[in-house]
This record gives structure tokens, sequence and C-alpha cells, in this order.
């Protein structure tokens, strides 16, 4: 049974920063594209970034130069890194894995940024 395992999430303060983590269980993590997306209360799931099995990188124009997407294949995980975040950016935090018909989702992390 394949898991993705979001850890890293939490109440933060405006201007600060928080990373997430994202080890995935399945062989051949190397070959997955991996992402971040993300649900506002009320709002629809949305990407956040996404690194590519060839280190490709795509990120949503909100997060541009705050968030960081980064991978360690040799720890099957996935990073975000969040920098200068903003009461904006409070939502559930999944991590997508991703490869052919593949698809495989995480639970969820809940990040809020707040004072």
């Amino acid at each position: 049974q394949v898991q993705l395992v979001e850890s890293g999430g939490g109440l933060v303060q405006p201007g600060g920063s928080l990373r997430l983590s994202c080890t995935a269980s399945v062989s051949m993590f190397s070959m997955y594209d991996m992402g971040w997306y993300r649900q506002p209360p009320g709002k629809q799931r949305e990407l956040v970034a996404v690194i590519t099995s060839g280190n490709r990188l795509n990120s949503a124009a909100s997060v541009k130069g705050r968030f960081t997407i980064s991978r360690d294949n040799a720890k099957n995980t996935v990073y975000l890194q969040m920098n200068s975040v903003k009461p904006e950016d409070t939502a559930v935090y999944y991590c997508n894995a991703h490869w052919a018909a593949l698809d495989y989702w995480g639970q969820g992390t809940q990040v809020t940024v707040s004072s």
C-alpha cells in the first residue's frame, strides 16, 4: 500500500518560515513528479509547487520567491520551504506523487498563519 506522509505543519506568525516534508513509500521514487497542493478554508484545492522527475520546477504565482520545493530521492522525500508566509497561506497542504497512470495523495497537514 502506497503511503505519502506529510509533516511539518503548524501555527506560524506572518513573516515566519516553515518547512513541510513528505515521505513516500513507493519504489522508484525518482520517477515520480512530486507536488504540493493546498486547500484554503472554503476554497478548492490548488497547486502550490511541483518538481518533476527531471528536477524541473513550477510554482504558483502567489508563492514565487517565497516557497521552494525540493526533493531528496535517496530519502524518498519532497520538501516545501515556506518563507515570508502570509495569512492567506493558511490551508491544508497536500503532497502528491504522479507517474504515468499512478497518482497518490497524502492525508494533508494544516498550516495556519496567524499572529
